[in-house]
């Protein structure tokens, strides 16, 4: 198939009509029997994947085609029902299958332990095994589409392509493995870009297991302005020129540039998305490459209630703490840890999430205590109270001051990236 790509020439994004014509268009002479769709979960609600996997489905199903519809969850908790009606819309329930990533995989290959040596600058030396969900690899599925969001991540550089295909819908083994290598070599050095260590490992995937699959990407490059979602581009097509192209406009969309390193930074985290640090940490992942060495970022989370997505990485969280990359590869190290390096995608979390104590980190969170708060390393603060301070609904983006004092407000740290102007141009 030629590659297919809608560019909204105005700030108001594509119509949904333009949407639904670009994927009409990438079905053309394809006679789908049975199809597999593996959109992102409700933590990228303003992927506008919903939509574009809703529109799919009927296009599909009109046809006479079977759909199933597998989030890809990666490591994240299932969605629930609600979460499936306001994402995806009338799209029956019982098409949806879950994505199990410690059991319901199945290895397809390796990248040698050369390749890795040669991509991280000599600081990876071992193979890593490549494992994706085994419907994947079924061969009654015909098609199989990945949509998703092109947007600045912390362990790739930019979101999505094969990494919804080896880490969403990923087992374990390249899960944790490939979010240490993000750690390893520097998540400064990596995000908002795209040859990077981790995006090399999965273009090697891609190329050497699931050439012969039949995967249709549909990426999106998108923002939220006020909260309602504006596509600007999509791009769809089979190989890795749609990745490329997309990452171009996300470059251009989702890079946001500070005059000046920020002294107090306000995040702010929407409840219906954000139930946990390891989520809600985009706040820590986003800015630190605004924040000003000594400065407050203060992070409202109404919604937070744990620090793991699953019981076991919650326990290391709450082991081990926030205290740093040399802490945590010091803990990593050590013999009797044997649980850290079990769970490697934990301790890459661990590592990305603190500010190495260049910045102070405040979670203003209603359901985990003071105690639980600042035993993994961050300062905590009452939720009511701080908003009566820093109120979300009255903030507007970027620049505001409050009692006299200047603050940077970011109402969704997902959707961007945001970099010191002084220090990086």
């Amino acid at each position: 198939m030629k590659d297919i790509y809608a560019v909204a020439t105005g700030e108001t994004g594509l119509t949904r009509e333009e949407i639904q014509k670009a994927l009409e268009e990438s079905l053309a002479g394809r006679g789908c029997k049975r199809v597999l769709i593996l959109p992102p979960d409700f933590t990228r609600l303003h992927s506008n994947a919903g939509f574009v996997t809703n529109v799919y489905y009927h296009l599909l199903t009109e046809r006479g085609a079977k759909v199933d519809i597998m989030p890809a969850l990666g490591t994240h908790e299932p969605m629930t029902d609600a979460q499936i009606a306001d994402m995806f819309g009338d799209i029956p329930p019982d098409r949806f299958l879950v994505h199990d990533w410690r059991n319901d995989v199945v290895k397809i290959g390796e990248a040698p332990a050369s390749f890795l040596e040669e991509i991280t600058e000599g600081l990876w030396h071992e193979a890593i095994d490549f494992e994706v969900n085994r419907r994947i690899m079924d061969p009654s599925y015909d098609l199989i589409i990945s949509p998703g969001q092109v947007v600045p991540h912390e362990v790739i550089g930019m979101a999505n392509h094969a990494k919804n295909l080896f880490v969403g819908a990923g087992g374990s083994a390249i899960i944790n493995r490939s979010h240490m290598v993000g750690a390893l070599y520097g998540m400064e050095r990596m995000m908002g870009k795209d040859h990077t260590p981790v995006r090399k490992l999965f273009d090697y995937g891609l190329e050497h297991f699931l050439k012969e699959r039949p995967i249709l990407f549909a990426l999106t490059v998108t923002t939220a302005p006020e909260g309602k979602i504006c596509t600007h581009g999509l791009f769809l097509g089979e190989g890795r020129n749609c990745l490329t192209e997309a990452v171009k406009l996300a470059q251009q969309k989702n890079i946001d540039f500070v005059d000046h390193g920020l002294k107090k930074c306000v995040v702010y985290l929407n409840p219906e998305e954000f139930h946990s640090t390891w989520l809600g940490n985009k706040a820590i992942y986003r800015t630190r490459m605004a924040m000003a060495d000594g400065g407050e970022l203060i992070i409202l989370a109404p919604g937070v209630e744990k620090f793991g997505e699953d019981r076991e990485v919650d326990r290391l969280i709450r082991k081990y703490g926030y205290r740093g990359r040399l802490r945590v590869l010091e803990e990593f190290e050590k013999e009797e840890n044997e649980d850290l390096r079990e769970n490697m995608g934990a301790a890459a979390h661990l590592i990305h999430g603190s500010s190495d104590d260049r910045f102070s980190v405040t979670y203003a969170v209603k359901r985990i205590t003071r105690e639980e708060i600042e035993g993994v390393g961050f300062r905590s603060a009452s939720f009511n109270e701080m908003k009566k301070r820093y109120d979300p609904d009255k903030l507007q983006y970027g620049y505001n001051t409050v009692d006299g004092e200047e603050i940077y407000f970011i109402p969704n740290p997902a959707l961007g990236l945001w970099m010191n102007r002084e220090v990086f141009l």
